[in-house]
């Protein structure tokens, strides 16, 4: 028996039709899934770990033991900061760093062809920049929500106002 057109067609649009029963049932019999608080694990560190340097280039101490104690403690206010966001919020912010994560993604979109804890700041300061000025407006509003976060992170800490001259609150409102 020959298969002609018409029955060919016919078996795709029920095969289309049937998948398309299937997937609504899955999604009717399951329970809609709980949004989680954001997970700072250690790819995700590693990237802030990465970007945080690039970002305040200058503004580090210049000691080795003292640098790596500024990087984590903004690091942590980085985390501290999006788990102060909605959970709507917390999830892009999750799946940015589980974008930049990823091999692949972070070789053709980051340009970083190692890890993000062997990378050089020069890289990370490049693929920063080709963000901030990207066509593509997503990945511009990424590098912003970085900028942001790694920034407020690291003027949170009253340690890092004397450079920029900030005297602190004033004290009738503390």
């Amino acid at each position: 028996m020959g298969t002609n057109r018409r029955t060919f067609l016919k078996v795709g649009a029920l095969g289309a039709l049937t998948l398309a029963a299937g997937g609504g049932l899955y999604r009717y019999l399951q329970p809609a899934a709980k949004q989680q608080r954001f997970i700072l694990d250690g790819e995700a560190k590693a990237v802030i770990d990465a970007i945080v340097p690039a970002m305040l280039a200058g503004a580090l101490p210049v000691d080795p033991a003292q640098r790596a104690a500024a990087i984590a403690a903004t690091t942590g206010r980085v985390h501290q900061a999006i788990l102060g966001l909605p959970l709507g919020a917390q999830k892009e912010v999750q799946d940015l760093f589980g974008l930049l994560a990823l091999a692949p993604a972070r070789r053709f979109l980051a340009g970083v062809p190692g890890s993000w804890s062997s990378a050089s700041e020069g890289d990370i300061g490049r693929f920063l920049q080709d963000w901030r000025f990207h066509r593509l407006g997503m990945l511009q509003i990424a590098y912003h929500a970085l900028h942001d976060l790694v920034i407020g992170a690291w003027y949170a800490d009253p340690a890092s106002w004397a450079a920029i001259g900030y005297p602190g609150p004033m004290k009738e409102l503390s």
